[in-house]
């Protein structure tokens, strides 16, 4: 008879193991998670996830609350890292183009591309100006090899990053495989801050929306251009058309022989706090107008809809904090445009004439200067008529075309100053359309939809060459022709 099978503790220890391996299943998904969880709190997006207001303009930071914790890692870890390597982003070269020779000249604007260039035409931009500039930037941009890379290191204002890196995109999808390798600093705020006095020795190439004589700050074309969804602005050739539709319901001997502007005036502008106290549409013959964004964000925006605001004569143009996006807009009515005392300017504003496309208002009597221009308006209804029309046909030739024709030349002629080879950081990741949209709530994606563009059939329109005579010229006879219009409301 066989002997019984030995009965050892073997089987325990088999029941055992289970437990053990849920335990140690148990124990490496939590550290997964862990490091998931720790990985999404380190990357920085571009819709500002995991990054502080900037210092040098402070706002409320960014609530994502609407998402738990677990979703919102998901979409920063799926949207940053998983997106882009599977898209399909060409760097081919365009196709179909004419001869260079038959491409337009651009507009003559944009011979201030290279007086905005012209401190670093002896010295180049060296890596150490690039880093230099750090300091003041808001986010990095390198466009390598017809991909853009993005470095942020603050958050923008409501979404004005995603729609400026949009632009940067959309760019590199009408003229694919030409635009240059480059490395630029952007800061997305609105005041300039590479003052010259301070400065004069290194300046250093920082991106922005706008700039002053004072300053190297290097304008480029505002978010806006892309739309703004926070306060419902459409991309910008939408948006033209529908204002210039609206500016076409009155005839002009029927526009209010007033002027007009509706405005936020609690920004630190001293300009829209006077502006406020020449509310009289009989003495001063203005008509000002408090915009409250939040109660306009209630009723649907319906009020403050650009293309209702076109039934004025004149339609005032006041800085805010500092410029403020609202120029191409009031100039886009037809209306004549009141320009009050600019001290920044942006890309297109160079092209604007006084007395040929806007009527010049001083800052010094204000209220005495916009009835000086109302009084001269409708006393000579014709010339007016013409000046306003003036500037919205100039307004007209500025189509997101020629916007990214400025954003090309503008890159090209940079790029050729630097004197090293753009790489992407090790910090900066990758940002194609995919990865923008898969950030973009629904009314932003809206927006992006209704803002992407096609490679171009045609090549570029062809910058004039620097002239530093032209320059000078143009801006003398600007401040001789404002000179003009002082010393006649002052014999008034």
């Amino acid at each position: 008879m066989a002997a019984p099978l030995s009965r050892n503790k073997a089987p325990a220890r088999l029941s055992s193991s289970p437990l053990l391996w849920i335990i140690a299943l148990a124990s490496l998904t939590i550290f997964f998670l862990y490091k998931v969880d720790n990985l999404a709190l380190q990357t920085k997006t571009v819709a500002g996830h995991n990054l502080p207001p900037t210092p040098w303009h402070l706002f409320p930071p960014k609530n994502f609350d609407d998402q738990s914790r677990h979703a919102r890692a998901y979409q920063i870890l799926h949207c940053s890292y998983l997106t882009c390597p599977y898209s399909n982003t060409t760097v081919s070269k365009g196709h179909g183009f004419n001869s260079p020779s038959s491409s337009p000249k651009c507009p003559r604007f944009f011979m201030f591309i290279h007086h905005d260039l012209e401190p670093w035409a002896q010295s180049r931009i060296t890596v150490d100006h690039i880093m230099g500039t750090k300091n003041y930037a808001s986010f990095r941009v390198v466009i390598y090899k017809g991909r853009l890379y993005l470095d942020p290191y603050y958050a923008c204002v409501q979404s004005r990053m995603m729609f400026t890196v949009w632009g940067f995109l959309q760019l590199l999808k009408r003229y694919p495989g030409m635009v240059p390798d480059v490395d630029i600093m952007f800061d997305c705020m609105d005041k300039p801050r590479i003052n010259k006095t301070e400065h004069d020795s290194f300046p250093l190439p920082l991106f922005r929306y706008c700039t002053t004589k004072d300053h190297f700050d290097i304008p480029f074309p505002d978010w806006s251009f892309w739309g703004w969804p926070e306060v419902n602005i459409r991309p910008w050739d939408e948006e033209f058309r529908d204002i210039k539709r609206g500016s076409q319901a009155r005839s002009w001997p029927k526009k209010w022989p007033r002027a007009y502007w509706k405005g936020n005036p609690d920004v630190g502008s001293p300009v829209r706090t006077s502006l406020l106290e020449c509310n009289h549409t009989k003495k001063w013959g203005a008509q000002i107008m408090r915009q409250d964004w939040e109660e306009e964000a209630k009723g649907g925006y319906v009020s403050s809809k650009l293309s209702h605001q076109c039934d004025y004569r004149y339609k005032i143009y006041a800085e805010g904090f500092a410029w403020s996006v609202s120029l191409k807009y009031i100039i886009s009515c037809g209306s004549l445009a009141l320009i009050i005392s600019p001290q920044y300017e942006d890309f297109f504003s160079r092209g604007l004439i006084p007395e040929k496309n806007y009527w010049p208002v001083s800052s010094d009597g204000l209220c005495q200067s916009i009835k000086f221009a109302v009084d001269w308006g409708n006393t000579n209804p014709t010339e007016a008529q013409k000046i306003g029309k003036a500037g919205q046909d100039l307004m007209e030739s500025l189509s997101m075309d020629r916007v990214y024709d400025y954003m090309f030349h503008l890159i090209s002629e940079y790029s050729k100053l630097q004197d090293f080879k753009p790489v992407p950081p090790s910090s900066a990741l990758e940002v194609c359309v995919d990865s923008l949209t898969c950030f973009a709530d629904e009314k932003q994606k809206q927006f992006f939809e209704r803002a992407t563009v096609f490679p171009s059939p045609s090549p570029p329109c062809t910058l004039q060459p620097a002239s530093i005579d032209f320059i000078k010229s143009w801006m003398q006879q600007k401040q001789r022709t404002i000179t003009n219009v002082r010393e006649m409301e002052l014999k008034a």
